[in-house]
């Protein structure tokens, strides 16, 4: 029998990471051949991803438009998907995570008949709001798929009390710290960071933040920055005109607030290792931060990612000015409760859940013979 193609789909950033070294443990696999397809929900920030990790997509949909909306994604990825399924031919589709590409490329793939295998399977807030519309997103996903990789024993119980069947799901760790160890490999030096300055890595980008949340953090951020003069905070900020125009207006004018481009992913990756700690409201950073011993503070209400919470490596704080304020504060002043966070365990894996993904592959085309 020939190599099983494996067609990889992604079209963000987070999903490009994550992916990457799925795609390279295919591509130095014996029994499968990558067929990678770029939606490009995210063309810029996408691009810096394939370009670190030296990838060149077999099909790019290139269907990001400025405006656009959840439902222009969608609309765009399923139509166009369809008839790259129908020319690649592929024997499963892999999808990741949670977003809108992941969703309409696991319905395409269910319409054609297709196996769906999904990458970070299982998280749950059970809130179907939050975050938006990644919950749902992924909860539609698990619903079309055929193999679930679930990230950690939590992610895979949630699985199990959704009736998908225990004999699909597999126990991986997270492809995030797999990606990790590929950009940290020759070492980490970041030229944003200051060595004389105790350094605060920010994020914010999450649709559910947009608008007064935001605005909140960032009123929180001013204050310790008037208060620590040996702490500065630096901000790669997002390409979305809104959080562009939020920064804008609360944000105020210091020497000690870098507010810089979004940074290639190894570039990022040492960015973190330079820090004291992060706060952020993205996912993948939780899951990353703490592979280097970075405490995060988590800026939103809900995480489905709730084992890093209680292994202690993130503090889920949201977005009150005063909460996000004192959190950071305490980090700053009290060094046990630094200490407590950064000697935490990590609870994503050890950087071999793409090895894993393959044999759980291995396996079940083995059974479909």
């Amino acid at each position: 029998m020939g190599k099983k193609r494996i067609m990889v789909v992604f079209g963000t950033r987070p999903e490009a990471i994550k992916m990457a070294p799925v795609v390279a443990a295919l591509k130095a696999s014996e029994a499968f051949v990558p067929v990678v397809v770029a939606s490009a929900q995210h063309r810029e920030m996408m691009d810096q991803v394939l370009s670190t990790f030296h990838i060149v997509p077999d099909y790019d949909l290139d269907i990001m438009k400025v405006g656009q909306t959840l439902a222009d994604v969608t609309a765009r990825v399923l139509s166009r998907l369809t008839e790259v399924l129908e020319d690649g031919k592929p024997d499963m589709v892999l999808v990741h995570g949670d977003t809108t590409t992941s969703f309409a490329a696991a319905l395409a793939a269910f319409y054609m008949q297709i196996p769906v295998g999904h990458v970070e399977a299982g998280l749950r807030t059970w809130e179907k709001y939050s975050p938006f519309p990644e919950e749902l997103n992924r909860q539609l996903v698990d619903s079309l798929a055929s193999l679930y990789f679930a990230p950690t024993e939590l992610s895979a119980e949630n699985l199990r009390r959704e009736n998908h069947p225990d004999a699909a799901i597999f126990v991986t760790g997270n492809t995030a710290i797999d990606a990790l160890h590929l950009t940290m490999a020759g070492g980490a030096v970041s030229e944003f960071a200051s060595l004389d300055k105790r350094t605060i890595v920010l994020t914010m980008h999450r649709r559910e933040n947009w608008g007064d949340p935001m605005r909140h953090v960032f009123r929180a951020i001013n204050r310790l920055l008037s208060e620590f003069p040996d702490v500065e905070v630096i901000f790669p900020i997002h390409k979305n005109p809104l959080v562009r125009a939020l920064a804008d207006e609360e944000l105020l004018p210091s020497p000690r607030l870098k507010r810089i481009e979004p940074l290639d992913v190894r570039d990022f990756h040492q960015l973190m290792m330079a820090s004291t700690f992060v706060m952020a409201d993205s996912g993948g950073i939780q899951e990353e931060a703490p592979s280097l011993g970075k405490p995060v503070l988590v800026l939103r209400e809900t995480t489905e990612r709730p084992e890093g919470v209680s292994a202690g490596t993130l503090k889920l704080v949201g977005t009150a000015e005063n909460a996000v304020y004192e959190a950071a504060r305490e980090l700053l002043v009290n060094a046990d409760a630094y200490a407590q966070m950064a000697q935490a365990k990590n609870p994503y894996g050890d950087g071999t859940a793409s090895a894993q993904i393959l044999l759980a592959l291995s396996a079940y085309f083995a059974r479909q013979k």
